[in-house]
């Protein structure tokens, strides 16, 4: 049955440095949860502290409303999958999955009923008598997975688990991934560092840097909605852009100068203070390119001019790279280009609707 996970200010040290720094999280019943941060920043540490491999030295963990603590991993009901697959070459499919069965005792007849229901839900059965050497990456993959589920767990912990495949592989690994957690509905956690990945796959996100949960949100909520610069620049790509802002209404409405133009968001979800330097965030595909008749009007906001340095040409999209009223460099990136064709030197009229600029605190890079 699945569980609620809970950590509460969970800290971390490894010869005297902070690792984790007051960690809090609550990871609902049967949810697709995801960390997700850059290399070193924490994630794989706290998912092996929910798995039982360390002890928290500050804070609590919760499974349920059991305290976790002091429970060794074998009596924690988790199953985890690490990034290397960890399957027992010359024994077949059948025995990788069925050896946490019969180190748990469970009869025979009873085992066999188990594994194949596992087997067929990754679409591995007729593997079972296949050596696991002989398989493929992603049907190893596969029967790593078969082999955490196999033993109904709790909490299910997965390591980067599609991080040595190849990047087709690992597309339709993504859409497996979903519908064996819709079939199972088991509390699920999942680390990664690709941000494709964890925005297509998860229910929630809690991003991570240098040991510290930074946001927890929905995908959406978190590439729409970033609280800061880490957050807007690590999901996705965008463009910065500092400025000052000079005044917002109670509708969310709000205005910044920048050296490239004013700007205009239509939801000021931050306290930010006229006054205050505030960071533009515009992603490049929210930036629309036209001809330019004659100069953007300088009164409305979120018009300006662009001069294109570069190109990249991808068919179903087109990058460019350029240069803000001769100031800033930009990107930006058109989906189906068509056949109009803009060259290095042109001069172009960019703008951008209201609901896609975001006011950030503004931070030194």
């Amino acid at each position: 049955m699945a569980v609620k996970v809970r950590l509460v200010n969970v800290s971390k040290y490894f010869d005297g440095n902070k690792v984790l720094d007051r960690i809090n999280l609550e990871i609902e019943e049967g949810e697709l949860f995801f960390l997700l941060g850059p290399s070193g920043c924490g994630k794989t540490t706290c998912l092996r502290l929910i798995a039982g491999f360390y002890r928290p030295d500050e804070g609590e963990i919760y499974f349920g409303d059991r305290l976790m603590n002091d429970v060794p991993p074998h009596k924690r009901n988790t199953g985890m999958v690490f990034q290397n697959y960890a399957l027992w070459p010359h024994m077949t499919v059948y025995q990788n999955v069925e050896y946490g069965l019969a180190v748990r005792k469970i009869p025979k007849a009873q085992r066999r009923k188990m594994v194949y229901e596992v087997l067929r839900m990754v679409h591995m059965e007729e593997f079972a008598d296949r050596n696991a050497n002989q398989l493929s990456g992603g049907q190893q993959q596969r029967v790593a997975l078969a082999r955490a589920l196999v033993v109904r767990p709790d909490v299910l912990l997965l390591d980067e688990p599609l991080s040595n495949l190849d990047a087709k592989l690992r597309l339709e690994m993504r859409g497996e991934l979903k519908r064996i957690h819709a079939e199972s509905n088991i509390t699920t956690i999942y680390v990664t560092h690709d941000q494709k990945e964890a925005l297509s796959m998860a229910q929630r996100i809690a991003l991570m840097n240098e040991g510290r949960i930074v946001q927890v949100g929905t995908p959406r909520e978190i590439y729409t909605r970033p609280i800061n610069r880490f957050a807007a620049d690590f999901i996705g790509e965008t463009n910065f852009i500092a400025g000052t802002l000079i005044d917002r209404d109670l509708k969310g409405r709000a205005w910044a100068d920048t050296p490239i133009g004013r700007f205009e968001t239509s939801d000021l979800y931050l306290d930010i203070k006229p006054g205050e330097k505030v960071i533009c965030s515009i992603r490049p595909e929210s930036i629309a390119l036209s001809e330019l008749r004659e100069p953007p009007p300088y009164d409305l906001p979120n018009r300006f001019s662009v001069r294109v340095i570069s190109t990249n040409y991808l068919g179903n999209l087109e990058e460019f790279e350029v240069l803000a009223e001769g100031k800033q460099k930009m990107k930006v990136i058109v989906y189906n280009p068509g056949g109009v064709e803009r060259k290095p030197g042109d001069l172009l009229l960019a703008t951008v609707s209201p609901r896609d600029v975001v006011f950030l605190p503004f931070e030194e890079e």
